[in-house]
């Protein structure tokens, strides 16, 4: 198995964002290979505390090791950053000076063919699990449900124009065979779609993108998750989100704004009855993107956004 290697995105961006300071307490609820996280054990010294969480054994173990100059002061969990509220009970952490949640896929994920991530990989696994241990993969979804939820899972996920052709030739090429190749996804993908449209180059970014996070259930609370995990912060601590497309992008800054507000009264009521009150300062009122020269080295870092919010109350 090669090394676990994933370049960290925007990493100056989120650590100032983050404002690190020495003796903090972190939450890194998605730990990849640490990149981040050993910037914040390193900017927190000598007492700075980090709880990190991760699904994938991989990431997990390249990140321990990554991170054991910094030994006593970090605790990784096997969890996934949505069971927040287990995981800083078990590490016995109540209040936190700062929250990052990168939810880009690894290079490493990406790169590795037995990952099934990836429509680049004609023969690659249809897997697309960040926690292997899990038994529900890609070629399950494509196999088993019904051209209704797949072309839905598509649309929703993937906001695929040509979702009911795709879903439909699915359903029609596995009826002769089961779908087990990436590769076998890909052509159905393309074939599915006029031709004019496939002028610009592959088309299937899109579908295996959906999959993956229905697979994954990438979406699946994460409204929530951002309240919960911004009402753990301390007065004057911060959250940093980086999203990679439009769907989790909108979901953040949805979030943000629900914080943000002083009252979700009807508009038509006299006076207030909600008792909401203003909980944190968005400090990005337009997203953070990547710079040129980052993305010149790191093209999976033109579609990233970082968002950053700062407790008030």
């Amino acid at each position: 198995m090669k090394e676990f290697a994933h370049v960290s995105v925007m990493l100056e961006e989120c650590l100032k964002g983050l404002n690190v300071k020495n003796g903090g307490v972190y939450f890194d609820g998605t730990l990849g290979g640490g990149g981040h996280s050993y910037e914040i054990l390193k900017r927190s010294a000598p007492d700075g505390r980090l709880i990190a969480t991760d699904l994938d054994d991989d990431a997990i173990a390249a990140a321990d090791k990554r991170l054991s100059e910094f030994d006593g002061r970090y605790k990784i969990f096997k969890s996934n950053y949505k069971d927040y509220e287990n995981v800083l009970s078990l590490a016995g952490v109540d209040k936190l000076d700062g929250v990052l949640l990168d939810f880009g896929i690894s290079s490493y994920q990406i790169d590795s063919e037995e990952r099934g991530f990836s429509y680049l990989k004609p023969d690659a696994p249809l897997d697309m699990r960040m926690d292997r241990t899990s038994d529900f993969t890609a070629e399950r979804l494509l196999n088993e449900y019904s051209y209704k939820d797949i072309a839905k899972i598509l649309k929703e996920y993937g906001e695929e124009k040509f979702a009911n052709n795709i879903a439909a030739n699915i359903v029609k090429a596995r009826e002769k065979k089961p779908l087990t190749k990436c590769g076998e996804l890909t052509d159905i993908i393309e074939s599915s779609i006029p031709a004019k449209f496939r002028r610009n180059g592959p088309c299937a970014r899109q579908s295996f993108q959906a999959i993956r996070i229905a697979v994954n259930g990438e979406l699946d609370g994460l409204y929530d998750c951002v309240l919960g995990l911004t009402r753990r912060l301390k007065r004057g601590g911060r959250i940093a989100i980086l999203t990679f497309h439009s769907l989790e992008d909108r979901i953040v800054k949805q979030a943000f704004k629900m914080l943000e507000c002083d009252c979700i009264c009807d508009k038509s009521l006299p006076v207030c009855v909600c008792d909401k009150r203003k909980e944190i300062e968005i400090l990005t009122k337009k997203p953070i993107t990547a710079s040129e020269r980052e993305t010149a080295v790191n093209s999976r870092s033109k579609c990233a956004k970082l968002r950053i919010a700062e407790k008030t109350t």
